[in-house]
């Protein structure tokens, strides 16, 4: 193979002088998958004459070895777009094919066979659990279930009346690091270990306990006789009866949403999760940080975006029409399709679309399915979407099926975030794992240069 040779032209050094290098990419080999790239680049410096050869590893170039040659120059790349922060074994994504893959496990077999306490297991582990290590872990999360009562009566109950749940579970799950005082000690396998669990365990009370105080509903403490989604679903529903009776078609399609939603690699708030972890915060405090992350709009609201959308739509009529005004640019955005990483089909999408239609055969057609669908079959076949590489993602149908159960749309990033709990805290073990430095990005400066102070009188 030829080498190719690539220009860095918006590198920039120090305070704006512009430099260019020449890269040479030697002969490499990409492996199926993990992206294994053999060989070697070699940077020249056009401004000196100088090169340095740089290894490539896993797909990466070291940026410390890229500064030996080149200190004091950064990469310009807002939104971290083309920048690995760090190494990590925990999910495989490749977007170009649509895969996605927990520890190596195709998404697919694990929506079909796993459970989402299964699926948390093996994110935090490694492996998937045996028989014998499961019944241990279902128990300890079965046993951490209950909040201090503290949490809900002088905590909780404190939030105005129409607080948004997402809002008073980041607060929640922030204050919690209050109450154990032993999940400052993280380099403590114990510790971290029962700190783990207590947040995997009391995110879905939580999140129950801030919907019924946003409805004006009484606190439900759990049934720890209920599997992990049906105790949800009961702390969520359960009005004067014995005992709720989640049915087993909700209760499995939440699972396999939780399922989808566990992990994502290095999305907002991933990364959020690992930066505030890298100060050696709390794992609740990190959590917090990251559950805030998903509270914006461009995160976890997505799928309510989609469901307003839908209802703006109106009807069936009105799909083509409003597919012209996304064309022209004279209307609004097509929400629920394309993705920051996928440039194929999501992965994720395929599943939930099956889910959805077990969720409706047991709740009745949502009457902006017929608009979805609709949508979805102008989008696939039209070249303006097909050439932009705008396929559904998992948010196109989530938030139907959540607004089929009976879920208000101010729940949807509550409903991502108790799932991806697990994803975030085994990014935060395995980033302590790996003693990781403390995130300190660079900048590149564009404000003044020195100048003197003035008295106020003289300005």
């Amino acid at each position: 193979m030829q080498p190719v040779t690539l220009a860095a032209d918006r590198l920039v050094k120090g305070h704006g002088g512009a430099s260019r290098i020449g890269v040479d990419i030697g002969d490499f080999d990409l492996t199926e998958g993990l992206r294994r790239v053999a060989e070697s680049i070699t940077i020249t410096d056009n401004r000196t004459g100088q090169s340095l050869e740089i290894p490539l590893e896993n797909g990466g170039v070291s940026a410390a070895d890229f500064s030996k040659l080149l200190p004091g120059t950064w990469f310009y790349d807002p939104g971290l777009t083309a920048t690995a922060a760090c190494e990590s074994a925990i999910t495989y994504l490749d977007g170009d094919a649509g895969i996605l893959r927990y520890r190596g496990y195709p998404i697919e077999q694990l929506a079909e066979d796993s459970t989402f306490l299964e699926v948390a297991y093996l994110l935090l582990n490694g492996e998937l659990p045996t028989t014998d290590e499961f019944a241990v872990w279902e128990r300890e999360i079965t046993l951490h279930t209950f909040i201090h009562e503290n949490v809900r009566k002088r905590f909780l109950e404190g939030f105005h009346y129409d607080a948004h749940p997402m809002g008073m579970l980041v607060s929640a799950v922030a204050a919690l690091s209050t109450f154990y005082s032993d999940a400052k000690d993280i380099f403590d396998p114990d510790s971290r270990d029962k700190q783990i669990i207590r947040l995997i365990a009391k995110m879905p009370t939580l999140a129950a306990a801030a919907h019924r105080f946003s409805v004006g509903m009484p606190f439900v403490y759990p049934d720890n006789s209920l599997p992990f989604t049906s105790n949800f679903l009961s702390m969520m529903w359960k009005i004067a009866e014995p005992r709720f009776a989640a049915d087993p078609v909700l209760a499995r399609a939440l699972d396999v949403l939780f399922i989808l939603h566990a992990d994502h690699e290095q999305n907002c708030s991933t990364t959020a999760m690992r930066v505030v972890g890298s100060s050696h915060a709390d794992p609740y405090s990190a959590t917090a940080a990251a559950a805030a992350a998903l509270y914006g709009p461009r995160h976890g609201g997505a799928n309510e975006a989609v469901i307003r959308m839908l209802t703006d739509i109106g009807s069936i009529e009105n799909v083509e029409p409003f597919i012209a005004s996304v064309k022209s640019g004279s209307g609004g955005r097509l929400q629920g399709f394309g993705h920051r990483v996928y440039k194929s089909y999501d992965p994720r999408a395929k599943i939930i679309k099956k889910t959805a239609d077990e969720v409706f055969a047991v709740t009745g057609k949502s009457p902006l399915l017929d608009i979805a669908l609709k949508l979805e079959e102008i989008a696939l076949s039209d070249e303006y979407f097909i050439s932009r590489k705008l396929y559904p993602n998992v948010d196109f149908y989530s938030g139907l099926i959540y607004q089929a159960m009976g879920f208000p749309l101010e729940m949807f990033p509550v409903l991502f975030a108790i799932p991806r709990t697990a994803g975030w805290l085994a990014h935060w073990q395995e980033m302590l794992n790996q003693d990781s430095k403390i995130a300190r990005p660079r900048q590149l400066y564009i404000g003044s240069e020195e100048r003197n102070y003035r008295p106020i009188g003289e300005r």
